[in-house]
This record gives structure tokens, sequence and C-alpha cells, in this order.
């Protein structure tokens, strides 16, 4: 089998390479780990990218050196620190005993691996045969402190992705304070690249903004203790011309559910450098003798094909190689959700009908959300006690679930776990396991606050409680909810030094959880929420198959927000509900089948009243479930094409296509109707060119090369917010 890692071991170069990517590195003067390449494959190197010698002015040399013309704030380098006479923003910066920050991270030796090595304590993509992958491990010392760097770069086989993270070891005798970590850094030379992000909000997540790289400092970031509805812990990095079928795109993701920071920097030669890792805000980590610290890791994809196949590769390596449950290879249920139905107003007789509905209508699991527990009749009360609330459920939880059962349905069930309230018996028993700052009152989110998972104690409480309900044997799923941000940051379990460890250890038990009830109950199917989108990350994946995507379930928000979300990670981890109108997050009024479109075409509910619909909406309902059975498989394991975006036109659109080319399902959405209306075509995408190609709903046959390269006419509306949907199917040519 071909060697996916090259060493030259005389003139020190490093060579990652598959069939689809070269990453190249070496050392240079100073034994200084220098960056040389990162793109389209290439055969080898012949030294054409050697960085040329030039004396610039105010821009430092090596200590003892009288060579002016290298210096290390020029050069591409792998990994930066702080203090060593480069200007740019560096990559760690470590606080030493006697005050000094300075350090001089030098080559010592590498090693290679078979496979991937898992990360201790953090979710991180991984391999099921050690054939997939090889990883090299570039060592980097200071000698002053002893401090080594462990740089970690894993090339996958079959996938255009690198993934990067680093380890520190102190090997001196000294604690240290760290004080920046970042997970990669990356220098490019000679590009000018715009960059995509994906900023939002609550309910209006993951909105793509693309924007050119300018001089100076870019960031883009979380300080709020999760990945946030504010800034998806992703960029890509593509040229001026890229598009979604062409171009260089460059993709960057951060396998962490905490504070991020993906930082920019243009500087004066007009060479750019990225670092991507935990937010130094408010960070600082004690690192004894003998002690590591392990960073997040970071995806990096690159496509020459644009952004979809950049997309489509993180689609790939998540969705298959991040996501570990059971689940990942299986269909997931078709869910129906009380939450916009009852909210907190219900009780077991008010959603008996509701289950008894959703058989009739084909629904495969009823979630029971918000307001079982405690005496929880609003939000004021009752998070942390876990126990069922005998005022909605006289007999039981489980006697509830046995109905849900005995329908014919799975049972779901809905835990906010992180968080405590006032009104609460945990908080009367037990006040020091909230997260708040001495002598100080805490900031209340949605009225509630935050368990602190730094203790273990703490931790322990929520496996032993959420473990006695799953362990009853009568849930088949559990939505994981976090309605609020972190604040108040402090941990009675930590000295004074190590406050500055808070976020990233609450992260750290936020996993913690995970690990435990997720191994403890493998038959679970856990899905993440954190008022919808606010933590949705390749970290939660590695738990968690699937996240509720927005807490806005407008179809024509959806687009957008579905969309942005796909740049980053697959339709397979998006779950999507149907709901009523007007929509009770935007008070729009959109057609049921528009509704339905956008939400097949990710992970499909429904969360309404189902008693409340008329016969032609359950009749709708059932044409849905009829759909979306025939091309469930697609959502899960199918390629993802954008073909159109409500950002840049009254259009969006896209296509899936099976792994065979066999089968393909479009969506195309028409977002405002017009007097007088331009005639749009859509083109497919990814089809056989050979192949030709059914549409189930008329039986008319096209070529794929046809459907591809001429489309056809989107039909002319009369009415707003309107959809179409195609499924085609190949068949043998005509």
């Amino acid at each position: 089998m071909t060697k996916l890692i090259e060493v030259d071991v005389q003139q020190q170069i490093f060579h990652l390479h598959n069939e689809q990517i070269s990453y190249l590195l070496t050392v240079e003067a100073g034994q200084t780990l220098s960056h040389l390449y990162f793109g389209k494959r290439v055969r080898g190197y012949h030294g054409q990218l050697t960085y040329p010698r030039v004396d610039r002015g105010f821009s430092g040399n090596l200590p003892g050196s009288d060579d002016r013309t290298f210096s290390k704030d020029t050069l591409p380098r792998e990994y930066s620190s702080a203090g060593e006479m480069d200007y740019h923003l560096p990559a760690t910066v470590v606080r030493q005993a006697d005050g000094a920050n300075a350090l001089n991270l030098q080559y010592v030796g590498y090693t290679v691996l078979e496979g991937k090595p898992k990360l201790t304590g953090l979710p991180a993509a991984y391999v099921e045969d050690d054939s997939e992958a090889e990883t090299l491990v570039i060592t980097l010392r200071d000698e002053v402190t002893g401090l080594d760097y462990q740089l970690s770069y894993t090339i996958y086989r079959a996938l255009p992705v690198i993934t990067r993270s680093v380890k520190v070891v102190n090997n001196g005798t000294q604690a240290v304070q760290l004080e920046k970590v970042a997970s990669m850094q990356l220098d490019f030379v000679d590009r000018d690249f715009e960059v995509i992000s994906l900023p939002g909000a609550h309910v209006n997540e993951r909105h793509p903004e693309r924007r050119p790289v300018s001089f100076g400092v870019q960031s883009f970031e979380s300080r709020r203790g999760t990945s946030s509805h504010q800034m998806s812990p992703f960029i890509a990095l593509v040229d001026k011309q890229t598009d979604e079928f062409s171009g260089d795109a460059y993709g960057f993701n951060f396998v962490y559910s905490g504070n991020h920071k993906f930082s920019l920097e243009k500087d004066q030669l007009a060479q750019l450098r990225l670092l991507v890792g935990i937010n130094d805000y408010n960070f600082t980590w004690k690192l004894e003798p003998a002690q590591s610290f392990q960073t997040p890791e970071v995806l990096m994809a690159y496509s020459d094909q644009g952004l979809n196949k950049m997309s489509q590769t993180f689609h790939q390596l998540i969705g298959k190689r991040v996501v570990r449950s059971k689940y990942r290879d299986l269909k997931r249920p078709i869910v129906v959700n009380n939450w916009e139905a009852t909210y907190f107003d219900f009780d077991e007789e008010k959603l008996k009908p509701i289950v008894a509905e959703a058989k009739q209508l084909g629904i495969e699991m009823f979630v029971l959300d918000d307001g079982w527990f405690g005496h929880r009749d609003d939000d004021y009360s009752s998070l942390g006690d876990w126990q069922v609330f005998a005022k909605k459920f006289p007999q039981g939880l489980g006697h509830f679930a046995d109905y849900v059962h005995n329908q014919g349905l799975k049972f779901g069930l809905w835990f906010e776990p992180e968080m405590i309230s006032y009104d609460s018996d945990l908080y009367r028993q037990h006040p020091e396991y909230l997260m708040q700052v001495p002598n100080r009152a805490p900031s209340p989110s949605r009225s509630q606050y935050i368990l602190d998972l730094c203790q273990a104690e703490v931790r322990d409480n929520v496996v032993e409680q959420v473990a006695t309900i799953l362990s009853q044997g009568q849930v088949d799923y559990v939505k994981w909810d976090m309605n609020r941000h972190l604040s108040d940051i402090y941990s009675l379990s930590l000295p004074a030094d190590r406050q500055g460890e808070v976020y990233h250890r609450y992260v750290l038990g936020y996993y913690d959880l995970m690990e435990r009830l997720t191994a403890k109950f493998p038959d679970v199917l856990f899905e993440g929420c954190s008022g919808g989108g606010g933590r949705f990350d390749a970290g939660v994946a590695y738990y968690m198959p699937q996240i509720w995507t927005s807490d806005n379930t407008d179809a024509l928000a959806r687009l957008t927000i579905q969309m942005g979300t796909s740049l980053a990670f697959p339709p397979s981890m998006m779950t999507a509900h149907v709901s009523a109108v007007p929509n009770h997050q935007t008070g729009r009024v959109t057609p049921f089948e528009t509704r339905g479109a956008a939400a097949m075409s990710a992970v499909f509910g429904y969360e309404l009243d189902l008693t409340k619909l008329t016969s032609a909406e359950k009749a709708a309902v059932k044409e849905q479930i009829a759909a979306y059975n025939q091309m469930r498989a697609l959502v899960l394991e199918g390629k993802f094409y954008r073909l159109k975006s409500p950002l840049d036109s009254n259009q969006a659109a896209w296509n899936f296509v099976s792994a065979d080319k066999k089968q393909v399902f479009v969506a195309v959405f028409n977002v405002l109707a017009q007097a007088q209306p331009y005639l749009t075509k859509t083109k497919l995408a990814g089809l056989d060119k050979d192949k030709c190609y059914r549409n189930l709903a008329t039986g008319q046959v096209y070529g794929g090369d046809e459907l591809m390269n001429l489309g056809f006419y989107d039909p002319v509306v009369r009415y707003d917010f309107a959809s179409q949907t195609y499924l085609f199917e190949a068949v043998t040519e005509e």
C-alpha cells in the first residue's frame, strides 16, 4: 500500500500526500520548522519553493547570526511563539516562573505512525483501520523551559483532509502558565484570499458572509463558553473567483464545543497567517512538570473544485469518521416533538391524542420536550430535578412511555442536564454546585443558572440522575439541550491560579458526561441542542449524530440556515421539523409543501399539534412521509450539492445524489412571487452524464448530461414561498 508520508531525512523535507492533496514542510536555519505548500497533489518537491532570502528592515534575525536575510518575521512557519522576533500573532504564549514569555521552539525530531491516535478526553476524527491514514508527529523544543510541542498531522488516504492538533509536554523543572495554545498555524505567501465565515444569532444561525482578507488582523470567535449561535467554529479561505463548482477552497473546521478563535493576519508583505484554537480570552492553564496539555483538533479540507467539494469532504469526514454512534449508519426516526404544540401546558391525557394521531400518519417517534420533570409549569423552576412531574404523569413516566410504545412509536425525552434553577431541590441541597463568582450574585438567563461541570461531584450527580431515567429501558432518544451561555466564570473546585482553566474544563466536563452516558446507553439516539444551533459543531457530533439546527422552524428562514450549515456540516447532522403557521418565530405563513421540502432535506420530523391539522394537511403529512421514506438514505449517505442560494437570488435550490448515482432528490424554492417574473432554470449536479433518469412523478426520462447542462424550467408561480421537489431514479437507457 502506498505510503502517505515521505520524509527526506537528508534535506529535512516532509511530504504528506494522497491522490488528491499534498502538504509540504521543512526545517530551515535555526532548526525553524517552515511551511512550504498545502494544496493539489504534487508528485514531489525539488526545492523550487525555498523561501527567498531578503534583507527586510525591522525584521530581526536569529540570535548570534550575522545573516540579515533570514528572519522568523517573514518566513512561512508551522508553529510560532511569542518573543522570537516574529511580530505576527503567535501560535502560543507561555508565562514562565520569572514572568518572561519568550520561547524558541526548535525542531528536534519526528515520528510517523500508522493510523491515527486518539486524543485523550477530547472528540476527534478517527479511523476504523490503521490503513486509512498516517500520522506525522513533529517535536519542537524550547531548551530553556524544557517544553516540548508535539505537532500532529494526520492525512487520510481517501479524503483531501489533514487533521492537526498540538500536545504540550512540560519536561522542565518549573510550572508554567499556558496563556495561548493554538491547535494549528498555516502561513500563505502570494494568495489574495477571501474569507467565508458563518456568523449568526439565536434563531438566525450560520448565515454565510464572504469578504476580502484585508491588511491587519481579523478574528472570528466565540467568548460565550460554547461554540455559539453567533460564530460557528469554521472558516473557509477561497480565491476571489471560487464558486460552488470551481476554484480553490481551504476549509477549517474546529472539533471543539467551547470558546474558539480563528485569527487571520495579513502582514506588510501581504503574507497571511491563520491560527485556529481555543480562544485565549480569559484562558490560562497551569502546566506542572511532567504534565501535558492536549489541544482540540482542527479538520483541514482542500478543494480545487469549489465550495461544494470542500463541503462534501467535511460531510464525509464528519458523518463517517467523527460521528461514532450506532446511528451513524442507521436511518433516523421521523419524530413529532410536542414543544411548539403545547409548550409547558400539557399532561398525559393531552399528549395521548397527539401520539395516536402520529401513529395514524406514519410518524415513528414521539418526543416529550421541556416540562415533564420537577414541578415545571414554566421556565422558572426544576432544572436539576430529573424526576417525573407527578401532576402531569400521575402514573409515572413509564406508564406514558408504555402507551407510546404500544402505539408502535419510539419514545424520546428532553433534558437540560447542565443547568440548574434556584427553585429546585438540587439547588437547595447543593448551592455549591452553581457556577458563580464568590461574593457576587450570578446572572440569570432564561431564569436559569449553570452547573459547575469542573467539579467531578457535579458530573457524577448529572450522570446518576439521567442514567436513572434512561436505565428504566423505556427511552429511545434523548434531546440534550443548553438554553443559555456561560457567565460568572469561577469554579469552587479550583485554586486562584487555575481559574483561567474554567472555560476549557467546563467543556472537558461536558465531554466527560457525554462519553459516560453514550457508552452506558449505546442504543439511545442522542440529539444535541442549544436553543437550536448554539452548540452545533463537530465536537458534539462525536457523541450525538444529529443536532437541532435552529429554534427557527420557519421554512423560508431555514433555507439560509440549512444552506449555511451545509458549508461545514453534513445534512445527516441537521434536524428539521415541519411546524405550524403562522410560524412561532417569524409570524410568516408558508405553504405546507414548502415546510415539508425544507425539512425533508435534513433529518425529518414535525413540531405541531397533529390533532389540529385539517384533513388535507394530514394527507400531506402522509405524502411527505412516503416521499421521505423513498429518499431518506440520500440524507444519510448521499452527496449534497448547493445549486442556488437565497442570499444571491430570489431562489434556493439543492440536490442530493446517491453514491452510486442512481437516485437524485431535488428541492427548488421560490422566495417571493413577481408580477412579471423572469424565467429561471435549475441545472442539477453530480449525476452520471451517461445515465438516464426517470422523474418518478411524471415518468419522463432525461439524460444525466441533459439535466446537468440544459436543466429544466422552474414553474411560474403566483404566490410567495413556493417550492417544487423532484425524485429521479436511474433507468436503463430507452
